[in-house]
């Protein structure tokens, strides 16, 4: 109905940018269903077509195959297991891609991501590469964020709205590898942090202490640790100062073979923890018997 006079006219409401979704697992599932909850119109395709469906329910446009999918909209979301699957997926589809932005949120290597970027080039695809830091369950909620870059930062500008209904961007820089390198560097402290979880658990359970009377104890320890570990590590790598009066190599170096021999004793495994005690016997050999652990980082850049 148009206004009546002296009634304020109504702005027309944007319609939100078109996205395809190639690779419905458990996150390109996540994603999609995020794209189509911020009212994007969204076109999915897998390669199992019944994982289109629970989507297609929700209001997305289920494509017959990957090129109608890419045709539709001017930006290509994929998500699948590997980079090489990715490869394989697109390269058929290079001519269909031609002019259009991909994002490629598949785990890979930054020398993956680079050599995608180069083949992307090549067919005049705008590549940006991602690295998703969050579980499914925690896309389009608080604290969940990609880490995004490639050579085309207008592109990522440009594109950056729809990707904002996924999670919160981080650009990174313009080498294409940069967001995976950034991304398998947190994975890395993440899988530390699971493997020293892991082996404390394996510890405490030899007596049959529950897991759940330990976890309050674990977590606050792990947690107050943290706080000062990664920042102050942060520092000493930056200035080269890894003086310590806190914990230094040498002392952690005469306490580990306690560690080592509990676990024998107790009956589990020290597979996870054997390699630190070479680590810090090559970092005492070479002269650093004073230096914190801070150093370690160091020493692992050497073959």
């Amino acid at each position: 109905m148009p206004a009546q006079p002296g009634q304020p006219t109504q702005p027309a409401q944007a319609t939100k940018s078109p996205v395809s979704v190639l690779g419905l697992g458990l996150m390109g599932s996540a994603l999609a269903a995020a794209l189509i909850e911020a009212g994007h119109p969204t076109t999915v395709w897998n390669r199992t077509v019944a994982r289109t469906g629970p989507l297609a329910a929700q209001g997305a446009t289920p494509a017959d195959t990957a090129r109608d999918a890419v045709t539709a909209s001017p930006l290509t979301i994929v998500c699948l297991t590997t980079n090489e699957g990715v490869r394989a997926l697109l390269e058929p589809e290079a001519d269909a891609l031609a002019g259009r932005t991909l994002v490629n949120l598949t785990n890979g290597s930054p020398s993956q991501a680079r050599d995608l970027a180069d083949w992307a080039a090549a067919h005049g695809i705008t590549y940006i590469d991602g690295g998703i830091m969050a579980v499914p369950q925690m896309i389009a909620t608080p604290g969940a964020y990609i880490l995004y870059s490639g050579t085309d930062e207008a592109a990522f500008t440009a594109h950056r709205p729809t990707l904002r209904a996924l999670a919160d961007t981080k650009w990174v820089g313009e080498d294409p590898g940069l967001a995976a390198l950034y991304d398998l560097s947190l994975l890395t402290g993440m899988y530390g942090m699971v493997m020293g979880v892991a082996q404390a658990y394996a510890l405490i359970g030899t007596e049959g202490i529950p897991a759940r009377e330990f976890a309050p104890l674990l977590s606050d320890f792990v947690v107050a640790m943290t706080r000062s570990l990664v920042p102050g590590t942060a520092e000493a790598l930056d200035t080269g100062q890894h003086l310590t009066n806190v914990s230094s190599l040498a002392v952690n170096q005469a306490a580990l073979p306690n560690f080592l021999s509990a676990y024998a004793e107790q009956g589990i495994s020290g597979a996870l923890f054997e390699p630190l005690q070479v680590l810090l016997d090559r970092g005492i050999a070479e002269g650093y018997a004073a230096d914190g652990l801070s150093r370690l980082p160091e020493l692992l850049k050497k073959n």
